[in-house]
């Protein structure tokens, strides 16, 4: 599980790099910088079709793979297809809309932006995502749980399987599992 920091807001408030990308910024398609302008075109596309991309914010040259609709899995083991919500191609003629939720940094934030489909490059910013922060604590704090009580349970069975085997050694009874002393003579 990415880890989120307690005080999600106040780190999006106040760090320099959140702070940058809070404003609109040039953001520029970064898949298949090798081949020519109408291939990458096509790839653009296919991929937000399909619900994923790669972007850079020109200005830092922060490089991001986003997932343009919440991580899951459907029945079959395919991802599903994203909706408007996330990648919408009719908004606005020659554009595409796109809304990629996600934890950057430790803070859950949405990456708000269109890009042109010719020239694939377009204006994007973060903006904090108040809902998912609230529900990644809780899920966070769920999750230290399980693993505190998982370590507790891992150093009772330790410490129970220890005592266990230093009684074997303390006790020679043959019930015991231990050697007696006609055993322990035989093995010298």
């Amino acid at each position: 599980m990415p880890r989120v920091v307690p005080d999600q807001r106040q780190k999006f408030e106040n760090e320099e790099f959140f702070r940058k990308l809070s404003r609109e910024c040039e953001v520029k398609y970064t898949g298949y910088r090798d081949r020519p302008p109408e291939e990458r075109q096509m790839h653009f596309q296919a991929e937000c079709r399909e619900g994923h991309s790669d972007v850079a914010f020109v200005a830092t040259g922060t490089n991001l793979s986003l997932q343009f609709l919440p991580a899951g899995t459907l029945a079959d083991g395919q991802r599903p297809l994203p909706s408007r919500e996330f990648v919408d191609f009719e908004q606005e003629p020659g554009m595409v809309h796109v809304k990629a939720p996600m934890i950057l940094n430790g803070v859950c934030v949405i990456w708000k932006g269109c890009i042109d489909l010719q020239r694939l490059d377009g204006m994007a910013f973060l903006e904090y995502d108040e809902e998912r922060a609230g529900e990644d604590v809780l899920a966070q704090q769920e999750y230290e749980e399980v693993r505190r009580r998982t370590r507790e349970f891992d150093e009772r069975d330790r410490s129970h399987h220890e005592s266990l085997e230093s009684r074997r050694h303390l006790d020679p009874s043959p019930n015991s599992g231990g050697l007696n002393s006609a055993d322990e003579l035989k093995l010298r």
